[in-house]
C-alpha cells in the first residue's frame, strides 16, 4: 500500500533514515525540520542537514518555530500525512499531531527501549561504559520515549568506538530498522509492547559539567567518559598554566593501580600522553588546545607544552 508520509528530524543521524526512506521509494509528501541557525565565528545562518539532503532530491521543506497552534495544524490538513516518522527532530510533538496520522507516528530511536529514554541516549551509553545498545522503533505517545516499542536492533559497542562511530552505526542501523518497520506495517504483522516503565532510564542532555574530567575515576570511567563525548563536544581538563586542554581521543593504559596522584603526567614515550587515573591511567593519543586546532598528541609534545609530572586537572583543584 501507498502511504503518504511526512518525515520530521534535523541532525545527520535523521539523515540515514530520510535518504533510506527516498532510496526505497517512499512517498515522502513532505520535511519537517527545525529552523536554521547561525553556526561559526561568523554566526552565519545554516540550514539542518536534513534541510540540505530534501532540497537536493525535491521535497518540499518546512521550518515552524512552533508545532502548537493554527499554523501547523492547517499545514497538516493540508498535507494530510498517512504516516509520521520523527527521528532527532528536536522538540515534543503536542497531541494534535500525534493523533493526526492514520497509521500513528513512528519514531526511531538510538537506545534499546525502556533504557536512555531523552536526548543524548548514545553519549549517555558510551560513558557509562555499556557494552551494547541498539535501535528502537516505537509509535510515539505523550511523554518522552514512552510509546509501544515497535522492533528493535542491538549492536555492540567496541572498547574504543566513541560518539562518531556509534552515531554511523546507529544511524544505519535507525535506517534499516525503519524500513523493516515499514514492510512488517504494510503486511499486518507489526506488533506494538508496551514499556515497562520500571526499567527505564533517562539519557539526559549533555551539559559542560559533563564534559570536565575527573581523573579521580578509574582509567576505564575517564576512557569511557571522554570517548562518549568525541568529537563533539570534547571532554576537557586544564594544563599546570590554567589553559583548556579538550581530549580528542584516548585508550587504556594501565587498567589496575594507584600509580601516581590523579591526573599526573606519567610518560609521554611513543607519541602518547600516559595519565594516571583513581585506578589505573590512560594514553592521551589526540587533543584540542585552547586556541588552536586537533594535533595528535606527538604533536603536542613535541611543541612542549606538556611535561612528565605535570597534574591535569580542574582550576584550583
Amino acid at each position: 500500500m501507498s502511504m503518504k508520509i511526512l518525515f520530521m528530524g534535523t541532525p545527520d543521524f535523521a539523515l540515514f533514515s530520510l535518504r533510506a526512506l527516498v532510496e526505497a521509494g517512499e512517498n515522502i509528501i513532505g520535511v519537517v525540520t527545525q529552523p536554521d541557525k547561525p553556526k561559526g565565528r561568523g554566526y552565519t545562518l545554516t540550514p539542518p542537514p536534513v534541510k540540505v539532503y530534501a532540497t537536493e532530491v525535491g521535497i518540499p521543506v518546512y521550518q515552524p518555530n512552533t508545532l502548537r497552534g493554527e499554523e501547523f495544524a492547517e499545514l497538516l490538513e493540508e498535507l494530510s500525512p498517512d504516516l509520521i516518522i520523527v527521528v532527532a527532530y528536536g522538540k515534543i510533538l503536542p497531541s494534535n499531531v500525534l493523533e493526526f496520522p492514520k497509521y500513528g507516528c513512528i519514531n526511531v530511536h538510538g537506545s534499546i527501549l525502556p533504557t536512555y529514554r531523552g536526548a543524548a541516549p548514545m553519549q549517555r551509553a558510551i560513558m557509562e561504559g555499556q557494552r551494547e545498545t541498539g535501535i528502537t522503533t516505537q509509535m510515539m505517545a505523550d511523554g518522552i520515549d514512552t510509546g509501544d516499542i515497535l522492533l528493535i536492533s542491538k549492536v555492540a559497542i567496541q572498547e574504543n568506538d566513541n560518539f562518531e562511530t556509534m552515531h554511523d552505526k546507529l544511524g544505519e542501523c535507525g535506517a534499516n530498522t525503519l524500513l523493516e518497520t515499514l514492510k512488517e506495517l504494510r503486511a499486518g504483522t507489526l506488533t506494538r509492547t508496551k514499556q515497562d516503565d520500571s526499567l527505564a532510564t533517562y539519557a539526559a542532555k549533555i551539559e559542560k559539567s559533563d564534559c570536565l574530567i575527573d581523573f579521580t575515576k578509574s582509567a576505564n570511567e575517564v576512557h569511557n567518559q571522554i570517548r562518549g563525548l568525541s568529537p563533539i563536544p570534547l571532554a576537557f581538563t586544564y594544563t599546570p598554566d590554567g589553559k583548556m586542554l579538550k581530549v580528542t581521543a584516548t585508550e587504556i593504559a594501565k587498567r589496575e593501580g594507584t600509580l601516581a596522584p590523579a591526573g599526573t603526567v606519567l610518560s609521554l614515550t611513543g607519541g602518547k600522553i600516559e595519565v594516571a587515573c583513581g585506578v589505573g591511567s590512560i594514553a592521551v593519543l589526540s587533543v584540542l588546545p585552547e586556541g588552536k586546532k586537533r594535533m595528535a598528541a606527538a604533536d603536542f609534545i613535541n611543541g612542549r607544552k606538556i611535561a612528565v609530572g605535570d597534574l591535569l586537572s580542574a582550576p584550583n583543584a
